[in-house]
């Protein structure tokens, strides 16, 4: 890694892209600490403080604290990854996106200008909401005091800002993966991630090792490293982890020239889905939670589907809705799993280039074949999801350590960082290819 980046440096194409990188997070920084014209900084800040913090981790991680802020970048990037899920989704219910997402680079460009316009519009929904159904309860400043016209431009000058700044942000990620390394909108979600970490470390310091004498603080110490440790290298393994099918291509006489005949593979990601099933398992158990609490509401089954209560000794029958949460887990990899990866189309693909896979007859059952290898994958994939994510949510039930980041925010943060060093190595590879073809 290190000698990866020493090596990006010295070439001045590429540190050009690092350093272009840079200044746009530093932009993306800034703008989550500038405050809407009207609105109380501290409001969601207050309202927030009394929620189980486990149910707003992955929100507070994601916006890197700008939701709590309401800064002009409080929306952070999370309409466009809702909307870009939907668009997945989309592309498999209606045939005419599925069409368009086969035609090439041209058809991916219209559904990203599609996937535009959803975000834009998922943003506006989003701020108006919050702007309505936070306006006269403090979220605007002085609001039983203003006028009927004052306090609707205000409610638009809230829903503009934030529709706008969210994107502003889009922007931002898309002219990094244009112009600089990386994809834009993971690397803005990866800053946001680890601008919370510092406090996170701070809030572990301040309740297990600054209480302690010396020894048991730099055993809790040396404990709450070795379980970080552990958890990054299961990302790692998790990551590049896969199955490598192969296939062998027949020879075909072309004129005077014999073309095919190589070998080659088909490699299936141990973890097809990525973060996805711990995103769509964690939401959907968290958004009645979150929606009751902000409106006041206090109600006992909300416990069972808080990860804050699980694992928790003195009160073991909330762990009930930690079952729940690993069957949603597994099935949501089966699902988004079957969305990304169509064995079918595979099966048939190779069978028009006369690919085949030694010993399996091509067509059907090479689609079976796949599909078949393919659920024993996505069930190791989802098992290791399940680890990764259960570790903080156990070390919060047992010992109360409560933090923002957890296991879906490192498993972005390695992903992100081994895609982006990745991305860094071909480019440099390009480049000593196109400088050794020049001479």
């Amino acid at each position: 890694m290190f000698k990866t980046l020493v090596g990006a440096f010295k070439n001045k194409d590429i540190r050009k892209k690092i350093i272009y990188t840079l200044l746009i997070l530093v932009v993306v920084r800034v703008g989550s600490l500038l405050p809407i014209p009207g609105v109380d900084t501290n409001y969601f800040s207050s309202l927030l403080s009394g929620i189980n913090t486990g149910d707003l981790s992955y929100l507070s991680a994601f916006t890197g604290g700008s939701f709590e802020r309401m800064s002009l970048f409080a929306l952070s990037i999370t309409p466009y990854i809702t909307s870009s899920i939907i668009m997945q989704l989309l592309t498999i219910a209606i045939p005419k996106l599925e069409e368009m997402q086969k035609e090439g680079e041209d058809g991916r460009k219209k559904i990203a200008s599609i996937t535009r316009y959803v975000t834009i519009g998922l943003s506006l929904i989003e701020s108006i909401a919050m702007a309505v159904g936070f306006g006269r309860t403090g979220l605007i400043k002085d609001s039983a005091q203003l006028s009927t016209l004052h306090y609707v431009v205000c409610i638009i000058v809230v829903v503009a800002a934030l529709t706008a700044g969210s994107a502003v942000l889009m922007w931002l990620g898309e002219r990094i993966t244009e112009k600089g390394v990386g994809n834009g909108i993971s690397i803005v979600l990866l800053i946001n991630i680890i601008s919370g970490m510092p406090s996170d470390f701070a809030t572990l310091y301040s309740t297990f090792v600054a209480p302690k004498t010396p020894a048991k603080g730099v055993l809790a110490a040396v404990i709450i490293l070795a379980i970080l440790i552990v958890m990054v290298v299961l990302v790692c393994f998790l990551q590049d982890g896969e199955r490598r099918i192969p296939v062998q291509y027949s020879q075909k006489v072309s004129g005077r020239r014999t073309v095919g005949g190589q070998s080659t593979n088909i490699p299936l990601k141990v973890n097809t889905a990525g973060v996805m099933p711990i995103i769509f398992a964690s939401s959907l158990m968290q958004f009645p939670v979150i929606i009751a609490q902000l409106f006041g509401k206090s109600y006992e089954w909300t416990r069972y589907l808080s990860s804050s209560y699980w694992c928790r000794v003195e009160a073991p029958k909330y762990s009930i809705g930690l079952l729940v949460y690993i069957v949603l887990l597994i099935i949501f990899a089966y699902f988004y799993t079957s969305i990304t990866f169509n064995p079918i189309e595979v099966a048939d693909n190779l069978k028009k280039a006369g690919g085949v896979i030694p010993g399996i007859t091509p067509g059907k059952s090479t689609s079976e074949y796949l599909n078949k290898i393919l659920n024993y994958i996505v069930f190791i994939g989802a098992v290791g999801l399940l680890i990764i994510a259960l570790i903080p949510i156990m070390c919060t039930g047992f010992f109360n350590a409560s933090v923002s980041f957890g296991g879906t925010s490192i498993i972005i943060i390695v992903g992100v960082v081994l895609e982006t060093l990745k991305q860094i190595e071909s480019q440099m590879c390009n480049r000593y290819y196109k400088g050794f073809l020049s001479e």
